[in-house]
C-alpha cells in the first residue's frame, strides 16, 4: 500500500524454498508446496503526510479505510466514521469521500451504509468496508456486528466471546450509491467449528479477481482467543464465481498473523502486508505465502491502497504506490496518506 513506485519497476525474482508453519487454534499447518519467491534488494520503508477533508476532525473519528478506486477523474474511498470520543469501529457507520489529487485532499460525500435492521447481524455497527467494481456494479463489502443476549452492556473486542462478527455486502450501480444490501447479505459468517481459526471473528475483506473467480481475503480469530485481542488474528481466503457469492472458504489460514488484511497483485502472484509481524508476504498461487520483506518499521495501520485492478476491467498489475491509513491515540482516530518506497521486487 504504498509509494513512489513509479520508479520501482524492476522485478528481481529469486527461488527460495520456504516452509511456513502456521497455527490455527492449536492446529498446525504446513504449506504443502515449494513456491518460487522473490527477494528485495533494498529496505522497504513508508512515508506519511496529513490529508485534508477527512484528516483530523474536532467532531468525528474516522478509521479503517477501504482500498481506493478511480472512477472518471475521481478517487473514491470508504471508511468507518463515529462521533468523538468514541474511537472503536464497533460503534460506527460507513461513509465515503472523493479526491481529485491522488489522495491529498478529500471531500466527504456522505454516509454510504447505515445500520442493518433490528435483529440483523449488522444492527449494531457496520465498519471496515472494502470495494470491488465488477461488470458495471460496485460491491461494498463490510463487517457487521450485533449485541447478543450474553452481552447486555454491548461491550466488544476483548470483553465478550458471544458477539460474533460477519462480512456483509451491499451493491450499487454507481460508486456514489445508493448501496442496497443483497438478500441474505451475510456473505461470510464465523465458523461453527470452535477449533477453526475464524470461529469468533471474520472481518476486514480485501478483494481480488483472479483465475475467473472472486477472491475475498479476510482476517479470522478463533473463539479460544476471543478475549485476548487482535494478536491472534490470521489471514484466510474465500472464493466465489460471483461477487455476491456463495463464497467457499479455503480450509486453512494463509498467514500466521494478519490483523489488517491488505493484498495486491504483485509480479504474477499476490502480495500481502501483514501488520502484526511487520512483513510483506508473497504467494505465486495466492495461497502459499512466504515473506519477501521482513522487519519493516513504521508500517501503515489499517491501510487501504490505491488498487487500479479493483476497477472495472482494469488489468493493471503495477506495484502499488500510495494509499490511506489511520492513526489513533486516546479518543482520536484519523486518516493519513502513505507511500511505499524502495519496493523493488
Amino acid at each position: 500500500m504504498n509509494i513512489n513506485l513509479k520508479t520501482a519497476s524492476r522485478y528481481l525474482p529469486m527461488a527460495i524454498i520456504a516452509t511456513c508453519i502456521l497455527t490455527a487454534c492449536g492446529n498446525k499447518l504446513t504449506t504443502r508446496d515449494s513456491v518460487q519467491q522473490q527477494s528485495t534488494t533494498s529496505k522497504v520503508n513508508f512515508t506519511y503526510s496529513e490529508i485534508k477533508g477527512i484528516g483530523k476532525d474536532p467532531v468525528y473519528n474516522r478509521r479503517d479505510p477501504s482500498d481506493i478506486i478511480k472512477v472518471g477523474n475521481k478517487y473514491y474511498i470508504w471508511y468507518t466514521r463515529m462521533d468523538k470520543p468514541v474511537r472503536s469501529g464497533y460503534w460506527g457507520t460507513i461513509w465515503y469521500a472523493t479526491s481529485e489529487d491522488e489522495g491529498h485532499t478529500w471531500k466527504e460525500q456522505g454516509m454510504a451504509l447505515g445500520l442493518g435492521k433490528e435483529g440483523a447481524f449488522d444492527s449494531h455497527s457496520v465498519f471496515t468496508p472494502n470495494i470491488l467494481a465488477y461488470k458495471g456494479k460496485y460491491y461494498l463489502y463490510y463487517t457487521g456486528v450485533k449485541p447478543t443476549p450474553g452481552n447486555p452492556e454491548k461491550k466488544f473486542e476483548g470483553n465478550s466471546t458471544t458477539d460474533f462478527t460477519g462480512i456483509g455486502l451491499a451493491v450499487a450501480d454507481s460508486p456514489d450509491g445508493p448501496f442496497e444490501r443483497v438478500p441474505n447479505n451475510l456473505i461470510i459468517a464465523h465458523s461453527e467449528k470452535a477449533s477453526d481459526f475464524d470461529s469468533y471473528r471474520v472481518d476486514d475483506a480485501s478483494m481480488l479477481v483472479r483465475d475467473g473467480k472472486i477472491w475475498m481475503y479476510y482476517k479470522g480469530r478463533c473463539i479460544e482467543y476471543g478475549k485476548e485481542g487482535a494478536k491472534h488474528t490470521q489471514m484466510g481466503v474465500a472464493m466465489a464465481t460471483n461477487p455476491a457469492g456463495p463464497f467457499q472458504k479455503y480450509s486453512k489460514p494463509l498467514v500466521e498473523k494478519g490483523h489488517e488484511v491488505l493484498i495486491w497483485n504483485q509480479n504474477g502472484g499476490v502480495a500481502s502486508l501483514t501488520s502484526l509481524i511487520k512483513s510483506i508476504h508473497w504467494a505465486k498461487d495466492g495461497l502459499n505465502f512466504s515473506p519477501i520483506a521482513e522487519d519493516l518499521s513504521s508500517i501503515p495501520m489499517a491501510p487501504g491502497l490505491y488498487r487500479p485492478h479493483l476497477e472495472n476491467g482494469n488489468k493493471a498489475t503495477k506495484i502499488p504506490g500510495w494509499g490511506i491509513c489511520m492513526r489513533q491515540s486516546d479518543g482520536e482516530a484519523h486518516l493519513f496518506r502513505f507511500e511505499i518506497n524502495n519496493m523493488k521486487f
